[in-house]
């Protein structure tokens, strides 16, 4: 048995590389699939500023996901909202704006609240992986499904300023809740590929899938793949939770397959002995 898990990149380029005589587009990519569909969701980082510092120390441990489908005001999902683990001079000096003339970036990042903003991007075959003729990894990216990220920013903020006001600061601060007077948001860019997922999916058909419900290769039946590239859709979460489920899912799998090759092994094993009594 051969499992890959190279992550949804480099799996779709070592299979894509593993061409043949056999499998001349890509080792298990009779369907043309592997590499196709690439996915890492729409991703920003928004952080808000205040006259009160914010002294939390595990800032990751909330998140809501009141607007994952949607709200009153805008029917199609938005996605999820969490914190990021909480930022600090050496993450912002990284490409922070100088957007409060006179603060350090270590005093910003003590007066700040930080978010992880995550919505759906979709299976598009034309986002892929590719290898060019050098050997080189090349990934093609058009984002898509931008406008519910943006209702989901936008209804942020807005709640955000709704919010109940500090009785030293008024609106400016946190205190109590955490109504705040600045944002800074940033989109995360290509290169942030933490998320990758779906570049080679799984399905019933073998014509419009690389994979089974296994994740076994249609056209190679001891080839599994196991991280993130089996997803069909990116869904609007971090799949780290998924990939680890379907790992140990796929793992008891591979344990009944191998002793069933074991107990048909044997049973042959033994029936040599006797026949040859």
């Amino acid at each position: 048995m051969v499992v890959v898990s190279a992550g949804a990149i480099n799996s779709a380029a070592l299979l894509l590389r593993s061409a043949s005589d056999k499998h001349p587009n890509g080792l298990a990519n009779g369907s043309d699939v592997v590499g196709r569909h690439y996915m890492g969701h729409v991703n920003s980082v928004l952080m808000a500023l205040s006259k009160c510092p914010n002294p939390t120390v595990f800032q990751k441990t909330l998140a809501l996901n009141d607007f994952y489908f949607g709200s009153e005001d805008w029917e199609y999902p938005m996605g999820h909202i969490s914190f990021v683990g909480k930022l600090d001079l050496h993450a912002l000096r990284a490409g922070a704006p100088a957007i409060a003339p006179g603060w350090s970036l270590e005093l910003m990042a003590k007066h700040s609240l930080d978010f992880w903003l995550t919505s759906e991007d979709l299976p598009d075959p034309n986002n892929r992986v590719t290898v060019n003729r050098k050997g080189e990894v090349v990934l093609s990216y058009a984002p898509n499904n931008l406008t519910g990220h943006e209702k989901l920013k936008a209804k942020l903020k807005s709640l955000m300023q709704q919010q109940s006001a500090c009785s030293m600061h008024g609106h400016d601060c946190h205190q109590g809740w955490f109504a705040r007077n600045l944002f800074v948001g940033d989109r995360i860019p290509l290169a942030g590929v933490a998320h990758q997922n779906g570049t080679i999916r799984f399905g019933d058909d073998p014509r419009t899938s690389a994979l089974d419900r296994n994740c076994k290769a249609h056209e190679v039946d001891n080839l599994y793949v196991v991280d993130a590239s089996f997803f069909p859709s990116s869904a609007a979460v971090n799949p780290a939770l998924t990939i680890m489920a379907n790992a140990l899912r796929v793992g008891d799998h591979l344990l009944e397959r191998m002793a069933e090759q074991s107990t048909a092994v044997a049973a042959g094993s033994e029936r040599g002995v006797k026949h040859a009594i």
